[in-house]
């Protein structure tokens, strides 16, 4: 099996998609993306979203972050943001790919102890019996427009993260994080708790106790963007949930996130958005689903 322009690694959002906050998550078949590409996805990494994948049947082989992994039917593929990955699966491998974003991902890993630390690994495991029902059951309410949708798929979400993160540890039990990995994780923990007050990379590098060029490097290394574009990354996030979820002025908004000027913040949104904070609230309430969701 030989994968094709293996040279080039592209970044993309929702499968190359530009659009975030589609949806709680995102649910489809292997077969459903993979059929369009002769079954070989290309290398590539996601920079907001995190997925997880189950092979039902079929099999195939991962490269994950230049590892080279036999795949099988019931294995349990997972791929944190910003790891690149590329999958050959042999034709009419069935399953499912759950993609989550970071803003979902954020309000899941709230007092949860070190999951998300564990799950910021890619890794293949052996599936077990509730991870195959946590995703049948995503992929069946992710189909439908039942009531309470978005409650009920949020819910699920965090179960399957939960039994991911245990499987990994079945698998190997005892992992320590690497340094560079626990330095990542640490200056992620700092962004969350300072990332209103505006620090720059030098004050995160500061409490960090490492030199700017160091965490940069490190950050670069373990996600694919630099440190600074994580902290600007998370303050977007903040952006795109406050005008998705809420009525707030755009205005109000920027304000909120620590913003002087408005102008300023909807220019940085729409450089990072590619639409403007207005254009992206419409979107956003277009791209929902009616009231049973």
């Amino acid at each position: 099996m030989h994968f094709s322009n293996i040279g080039t690694i592209h970044s993309y959002s929702l499968f190359g998609e530009s659009q975030h906050l589609p949806d709680v998550l995102h649910c489809e078949t292997i077969a459903e993306r993979s059929v369009l590409h002769d079954w070989e996805l290309a290398p590539h990494r996601h920079t907001r979203l995190h997925q997880v994948l189950l092979i039902t049947s079929g099999g195939g082989v991962a490269h994950l972050d230049g590892e080279r992994i036999q795949l099988f039917a019931g294995a349990l593929i997972n791929v944190p943001q910003g790891h690149v990955h590329a999958f050959r699966f042999t034709q009419h491998t069935q399953g499912w790919v759950a993609t989550l974003a970071d803003e979902l991902m954020d309000e899941i890993f709230v007092r949860v102890g070190d999951v998300r630390r564990d799950l910021a690994r890619p890794a293949v495991v052996t599936a077990n019996p509730p991870i195959s029902q946590a995703m049948a059951q995503i992929w069946q309410e992710f189909s439908g427009r039942a009531k309470a949708r978005a409650l009920v798929l949020r819910g699920l979400s965090a179960t399957l993260l939960g039994w991911v993160a245990r499987a990994m540890e079945d698998h190997s039990p005892g992992d320590a994080a690497a340094p560079e990995s626990s330095l990542v994780l640490r200056l992620e923990a700092l962004i969350e708790a300072h990332f209103l007050e505006h620090w720059q990379v030098a004050d995160y590098a500061r409490a960090l106790a490492v030199s700017p060029t160091h965490l940069s490097r490190v950050a670069r290394a373990a996600t694919g963007v630099s440190a600074q574009r994580l902290v600007e990354a998370r303050l977007m996030r903040e952006a795109r949930r406050n005008l998705a979820y809420t009525h707030l002025g755009v205005a109000t908004i920027a304000y909120t996130l620590g913003y002087a000027d408005p102008a300023y913040f909807t220019r940085a949104f729409t450089r990072d958005a590619g639409l403007s904070p207005r254009s992206f609230r419409a979107q956003v309430a277009a791209s929902r689903p009616g009231r049973s969701a």
